[in-house]
């Protein structure tokens, strides 16, 4: 068993050293899986490139890429997952968020228990720029009995999916991949598309990674009107298999 964190990384130096000593510090044991972290370096000006290319040289499973300009981050995760093996376990993390110790060790545990799951959802917690704990600011990842009530959740603005996530690469293939020209919520769409293929995920109450806010959060201003503006975007990519499935358009 094999799992590939996915990081897309923009100007980040401050925090994605942080972010590659969560992956490293991950413990498999007593279970016997392997690992790696593959991160994209999208246009950083910042020093991330030259950080990067050091910390590579002295990390046997971190794996770099660079582009010289910013790239959207759905092209920058396609761009390394091509780079995974078919059968990897696919983990995103964000380039300024922390992974928790035991996160891949649950993830394995989970497709040991669940052979036929293609995707798990997991829990994160919220930090302060400065990693102090955010009470009162907990996700914790609904159970839904089926595809449709999850989409139907999804599409009325009471549940998200980030982040909190590990799928099979062989899902992530059948579905096509990030949608590289969406400029945000190319995650949302991803999970999207794995519902409409007929997969629910398997709901683990473990901590995933912790989440971070501060004032250069990529996901900044985007409040209740743009959220709702992006799921109308994305419902209106796959409106006939929606509508069939009984789900609303958001806002009706």
């Amino acid at each position: 068993m094999h799992f590939s964190v996915i990081t897309p990384s923009h100007n980040r130096r401050r925090y994605l050293p942080e972010a590659v000593a969560s992956v490293q510090a991950s413990i498999s044991a007593p279970l016997d899986f392997s690992f790696d972290h593959l991160i994209y370096d999208n246009g950083s000006t910042d020093g991330t490139g030259e950080w990067l290319r050091q910390a590579a040289a002295d990390t046997p499973n971190l794996r770099t890429w660079t582009h010289p300009e910013p790239l959207k981050a759905g092209y920058a995760r396609n761009r390394i997952i091509r780079e995974t093996p078919s059968d990897a376990w696919l983990v995103p993390l964000d380039d300024d968020d922390i992974l928790l110790q035991r996160t891949l060790y649950h993830y394995a545990d989970l497709v040991r228990h669940h052979p036929d799951a293609p995707w798990f959802v997991a829990d994160f917690l919220r930090i302060d720029q400065d990693g102090h704990y955010l009470p009162n600011e907990d996700y914790y990842a609904w159970r839904f009995d089926s595809v449709g009530d999850m989409l139907g959740a999804i599409f009325r603005g009471e549940h998200f999916i980030q982040g909190n996530v590990c799928y099979s690469r062989s899902l992530f293939d059948k579905v096509g991949g990030y949608d590289a020209g969406l400029p945000m919520a190319e995650d949302l769409d991803l999970y999207v598309r794995f519902l409409l293929a007929g997969h629910l995920p398997v709901v683990s109450p473990h901590i995933n990674h912790l989440h971070r806010f501060h004032t250069s959060n990529v996901s900044i201003g985007v409040d209740g009107d743009k959220h709702a503006e992006d799921l109308r975007a994305i419902y209106a990519k796959y409106a006939p298999q929606l509508q069939a499935a009984g789900v609303s358009e958001p806002g009706r």
